[in-house]
């Protein structure tokens, strides 16, 4: 495919994937943001494309991939926005927060009902938490992927069931 069949299949369904980046972020302001970074890194990684392959199917894939990598990077480095008056938050050292009592109080109700959960469930679980990948707690706790998996999926659904009066 020549460089110009590339780009103006490209631009031929920039209109799709806008609606699937606002789809994906439900904000106007953020859909165009991931537009532009998929866009940009679509046509970076143009030689990369192989003929044989779904056009849209590899761009859309991407966006997505995109955007689960940026909500990924958003949960482990949460922006703090200090809105007090002096700043007080912001010489606060890194790790350190406002935390009320109630805060305080849900954190070990979570912990306790976290910790009644059986073991296959809650180390899996746990470690999902913690950021360990897949593959890293089917090797440590030598389980199938595929049962790891599982085993995140049914704690999570089980601590909804218990914390659903909590929110």
């Amino acid at each position: 495919m020549t460089p110009q069949s590339f780009r103006a299949k490209l631009v031929e369904i920039q209109d799709n994937l806008y609606s699937f980046a606002y789809m994906l972020t439900s904000n106007r302001a953020d859909a165009e943001d991931l537009l532009q970074d998929t866009t940009l890194k679509i046509l970076d990684n143009e030689d990369k494309y192989l003929d044989n392959v779904n056009f849209r199917g590899w761009v859309f894939t991407i966006m997505r991939n995109t955007f689960i990598n940026g909500y990924r990077k958003a949960v482990r480095n949460p922006t703090t926005n200090d809105t007090s008056d002096d700043l007080y938050l912001l010489s606060l050292p890194r790790g350190a927060s406002a935390e009320t009592p109630e805060d305080a109080v849900g954190a070990v109700e979570i912990e306790r009902i976290m910790a009644s959960l059986p073991d296959d469930l809650r180390i899996p679980f746990s470690m999902h938490v913690a950021g360990y990948k897949y593959i890293e707690i089917a090797q440590t706790t030598g389980t199938p992927i595929g049962t790891v998996k599982s085993r995140i999926y049914f704690a999570r659904r089980r601590l909804q069931a218990l914390l659903k009066d909590y929110r």
